[in-house]
């Protein structure tokens, strides 16, 4: 795939999916939202491209099970955890199964667009560079 690079958003709230969605367009970027973590694994994604924002607490499967799938799939896909609810021990986890971020909920705008842009720039960089 060539082009813009896909910012994947999992999150059980449509209020949430969509205000993401509005912020992210409005910084020029192409996004697609889940409401679940099943949905996002069972549909097909260009996933090097871009990132993926994902719930910490979605029901059935938490974001940290979506995180662990990943990583046994060998999907090398930045992912940003965010979270109304993350306590140290919780985001100690997350960095170590490999997300890039924790970012509690309710997000500053100006914060997302920033960690969003820095995790492409690396992602790029790192696809261009190689290991």
């Amino acid at each position: 795939m060539t082009g813009k690079p896909t910012i994947f958003v999992v999150d059980d709230d449509a209020a949430v999916q969509d205000s993401l969605k509005v912020l992210l367009e409005s910084a020029d970027h192409r996004v697609e939202t889940y409401g679940s973590g099943r949905e996002f694994l069972d549909n097909d994604h260009d996933h090097a491209a871009g990132c993926l924002i994902l719930d910490l607490d979605l029901p059935v499967m938490s974001g940290l099970e979506v995180l662990e799938t990943l990583l046994d799939e060998r999907v090398e896909m930045p992912v940003i955890l965010i979270s109304g609810q993350a306590d140290r021990a919780t985001r100690n986890r997350a960095l170590k199964t490999g997300a890039v971020a924790l970012l509690e909920k309710p997000i500053e705008d100006g914060l997302l667009i920033e960690t969003v842009a820095r995790v492409l720039a690396a992602n790029r960089k790192s696809r261009v560079d190689g290991p």
